[in-house]
């Protein structure tokens, strides 16, 4: 059996990386992709991958990645949609961070679907995994544009999942809350931080979860179990849930709230 061919974007550090290393530690070929082309290479070259840096919100260059990957490793078996920004801020954030949280949190999926799937489809499928956050399932305190465009990646992912799964294309969610990363401690304001620090996992354990659940093809990859609890809750009685959520938020913004 031939070793599987892997891409990961935002693969320069944090889960990506993580994810990157497990995948050739198990025996992948793996192509890292980040914005930070320093960061790709270093982690290519620590793992013996082929390093293809550039921006995953940019349609043109996503195509340009996926048609290296075929170039140099005759396909694509799995593609880690993973990049991904956490902007702090709520309604009245800038329009600038609203319209980027979109393209790389929402269009990066939307241009790596694009150019995969034909290929995909043509041979008879593939699997995708986006990088979502439990912010998609539930939402996050702090930041408007991150809870608002992780819920449209899920609504995406979803959608593709449901439409393609018949045609051999496997499509995952993967739901984390905090992860040790540089997106935790410098993105987001602290009420964010705050939710998310206290369960934080280190990204290695988050990418045990997904080797463990690329075996299989559960759409939802929840690395903290305790999320799949909260998403019940929610849907079960969201007047309640968003009653506790507010509760949360009173308690960061003081008594005087």
């Amino acid at each position: 059996m031939s070793a599987p061919r892997v891409v990961v974007t935002g693969a320069g550090g944090g889960i990506g990386a993580a994810l990157a290393r497990r995948f050739a530690a198990d025996g992948a070929r793996v192509i890292v992709n980040d914005l930070d082309a320093a960061a790709a290479q270093a982690v290519a070259d620590e793992i013996g991958g082929l390093a293809v840096p550039g921006n995953a919100a940019d349609e043109a260059f996503v195509r340009q990645l996926v048609d290296t990957t075929w170039a140099e490793l005759g396909g694509c078996d799995l593609f880690c949609a993973n990049a991904g920004v956490l902007p702090g801020g709520a309604e009245d954030a800038p329009d600038a961070a609203w319209e980027r949280a979109w393209q790389v949190n929402v269009m990066s999926h939307v241009y790596a679907s694009r150019a995969l799937l034909p290929r995909w489809l043509d041979s008879g499928g593939g699997r995708l995994l986006l990088t979502v956050s439990a912010a998609g399932l539930l939402t996050l305190l702090g930041s408007a544009p991150y809870s608002v465009t992780k819920h449209a990646a899920l609504g995406f992912a979803e959608w593709l999942r449901a439409t393609y799964a018949h045609r051999g294309i496997v499509v995952q969610a993967l739901c984390p809350q905090g992860v040790r990363t540089a997106m935790l401690t410098d993105g987001g304001d602290s009420a964010s931080k705050a939710q998310l620090a206290a369960t934080a996992l280190d990204p290695q354990e988050v990418a045990a979860v997904v080797a463990d659940a690329i075996r299989g093809d559960r759409f939802l990859v929840l690395p903290h179990p305790e999320v799949a609890e909260y998403y019940r809750h929610r849907a079960d009685d969201p007047d309640r849930w968003l009653a506790g959520m507010n509760k949360i938020q009173r308690g960061f913004e003081g008594p005087a709230a």
